[in-house]
């Protein structure tokens, strides 16, 4: 997993817009129905941010980074992949996520993204005219697959998503050529799971399909380091941070000329 139950979003103080939230039930296209959090600002920018969480699904830490999102003025909903086979409703810490993460499919994982970027360009998701994605290990990969599934997304954000096959099928490095949005993607590099040589296919891969993109490597950090507990790494959070909103300034302004 990414994060425990002490973890939480290392985003320091700032601005701070007036936020509504709310827990939501969201329906996609194949008819299931799964466990959606969103956090509002009351004054909208007209960019949405459709937050994916690690292989445990929607929990405390993705509603806290939905809400830190919305406090910089984006509206965001943060996703579960569980409806189709755990259902909707809280979950304890014995939750047996990976099980559930075994039974997900892309098109399944593409569905439930597409139906929550669908309810942020709706006057109830405020009316977003530009939508990313910003995923996290399990999430940051799809997150990045779903850069070439989805043709109506802005831009994908993905923090140590690994880009090399896998057992959900070809992996993001492997689908570039068919991702025609910019491209944010942040990994460790102390990550034992992602191997250097993986993080510069991906690279070359975005690369040779002329994808815009940035490719940011944090030196001695590790998988899921992106957390306020590993305060050795508070640096290279707090970077992390400024590059997303950046991005999504850059390329989310619905005025950008």
């Amino acid at each position: 997993m990414c994060f425990d139950s002490e973890s939480g979003p290392p985003i320091g103080d700032g601005p701070i817009a007036e936020v509504d939230r709310e827990s939501l039930t969201l329906t996609a296209a194949d008819g299931a129905i799964f466990q959606a959090f969103t956090a509002r600002p009351q004054t909208v920018t007209g960019i949405g941010v459709v937050v994916m969480p690690d292989v445990r699904g929607l929990y405390r830490f993705y509603r806290e980074l939905a809400v830190c999102i919305a406090e910089v003025g984006h509206t965001a909903v943060a996703i579960d992949y569980f409806g189709r086979t755990a259902g909707i409703g809280e979950r304890d810490e014995d939750f047996p996520y990976m099980e559930h993460v075994a039974q997900t499919t892309r098109a399944g994982v593409q569905a439930d993204v597409d139906a929550a970027a669908a309810y942020l360009r709706s006057p109830e998701g405020g009316s977003c005219q530009t939508v990313f994605t910003v995923g996290f290990c399990f999430g940051g990969r799809r997150s990045f697959v779903a850069a070439a599934l989805a043709r109506d997304l802005t831009g994908v954000i993905g923090f140590y998503g690994r880009p090399g096959p896998g057992p959900d099928g070809p992996g993001p490095s492997a689908v570039a050529e068919s991702i025609s949005v910019p491209v944010l993607a942040v990994f460790g590099g102390a990550d034992d799971g992602i191997p250097p040589e993986d993080v510069s296919d991906f690279e070359r891969a975005l690369t040779a399909a002329r994808v815009d993109h940035e490719v940011i490597t944090y030196p001695g950090a590790p998988h899921s380091f992106f957390d306020r507990r590993y305060e050795d790494h508070a640096d290279a959070s707090a970077d992390a941070w400024r590059r997303v909103l950046a991005f999504i300034d850059r390329y989310g302004s619905p005025n950008r000329g």
